[in-house]
């Protein structure tokens, strides 16, 4: 079968990989928004600081950890209007065998995510 997944279902799989770790992390999600070209994905509470989270997934051989620049400062600027902290996770997805391959459906895959890199 070796059915690759689309984008949608790798932003989907990124998404949860940060979800669990924001949830683990005490976030409270005030907003998902799991729609491609949708930003921001995640608007969250902790420490009664409002948060913006930008999730990408990122396909070899591309970096996960870099981002736009400029689209992120945009991001920053609405933030900023509701006194909130913007922040990028850029998830590295591959295959479980080999990082440099698609992720196919039902196997196993392999991911490169150091966390939240906040926006200053």
């Amino acid at each position: 079968m070796n059915e690759k997944l689309n984008e949608q279902e790798l932003h989907n799989l990124a998404m949860n990989i940060v979800g669990k770790q924001l949830e683990k992390d005490g976030f409270e999600f005030l907003g998902v928004n799991s729609k491609l070209k949708r930003d921001p994905q995640f608007v969250a509470l902790k420490n009664k600081e409002l948060h913006f989270i930008i999730v990408r997934a990122i396909s070899y051989p591309q970096d996960a950890h870099a981002y736009d620049p400029v689209f992120m400062q945009t991001i920053k600027q609405h933030a900023n209007k509701f006194e909130a902290k913007t922040y990028y996770a850029g998830v590295g997805l591959g295959h479980g065998s080999d990082y440099g391959k698609p992720v196919i459906k039902n196997e196993d895959y392999t991911v490169v995510y150091k966390g939240l890199q906040e926006i200053i």
